[in-house]
């Protein structure tokens, strides 16, 4: 078998954490300590937090959406594909060795996604530019850290809190949509996005583009 190759690493802003960033063959992993954050092979969950979130949106013209968290571009890539010419997207990524990897080791898994002309990088905290906008977006989606639960930053819980999903709802337009994805299911946030307003929906999907292997969460809530 290949063996990983430890491509390069990165201290998350403001925390101890280090991610790192591996390869076997043509094969992506990064990892935080011994966890596996994400993987070039399981790309089906993100991309399906970009298409249901997009289903909520049909017929809106020129849509705007934030996604929190670059990863591997897999849901930047779905959003892509489903979205009209006429969308913009911003996305948020707080740790720039990730946006560096994007456009250099794994540019082939992004496929060019970060040139085309819809798509805008801010490098900082999405909760930061969720916090600063007031009914500016059409679907904030958030594929930060590990969902609800998270692994890498403290600070990340409070994208998930009721101040945090009270911050989402202001700034989305009205019948906007706030994507959560999730590693493990949570019915505690089920009940923080309903107490926050919205109108909300648990959805299980497979890891695998294949619709095999692991089963992970994406929250709908539409802000009404």
């Amino acid at each position: 078998m290949i063996p990983w190759e430890e491509l390069d690493e990165a201290a998350i802003p403001g925390e101890a954490g280090t991610l790192r960033l591996k390869r076997r063959g043509a094969e992506y992993s990064i990892m935080l300590g011994a966890n596996e954050l994400m993987n070039s092979r399981l790309s089906g969950s993100e991309e399906a937090l970009a298409e249901l979130s997009a289903e909520k949106l049909a017929g809106r013209a020129r849509p705007m959406v934030v996604i929190g968290g670059l990863g591997m571009g897999f849901t930047l890539r779905a959003a892509l594909a489903v979205l009209p010419k006429d969308a913009r997207i911003i996305i948020a990524e707080l740790v720039p060795a990730v946006i560096a990897w994007a456009r250099g080791p794994m540019a082939d898994v992004f496929s060019g996604a970060l040139d085309d002309s819809r798509v805008e990088i801010v490098e900082g905290d999405v909760a930061a530019l969720i916090t600063a906008s007031k009914g500016r977006f059409d679907a904030i989606l958030l594929d930060v850290d590990n969902g609800p639960d998270g692994l890498t930053r403290d600070d990340n819980d409070r994208l998930y809190s009721l101040a945090g999903l009270a911050a989402a709802k202001r700034a989305l337009k009205k019948g906007g949509v706030l994507a959560v994805w999730s590693a493990h299911p949570d019915e505690r946030f089920t009940a923080r996005m309903r107490k926050s307003g919205f109108e909300t929906e648990a959805k299980t999907v497979r890891a695998h583009r294949k619709k095999r292997g692991l089963k992970h969460v994406i929250w709908l809530g539409l802000a009404r």
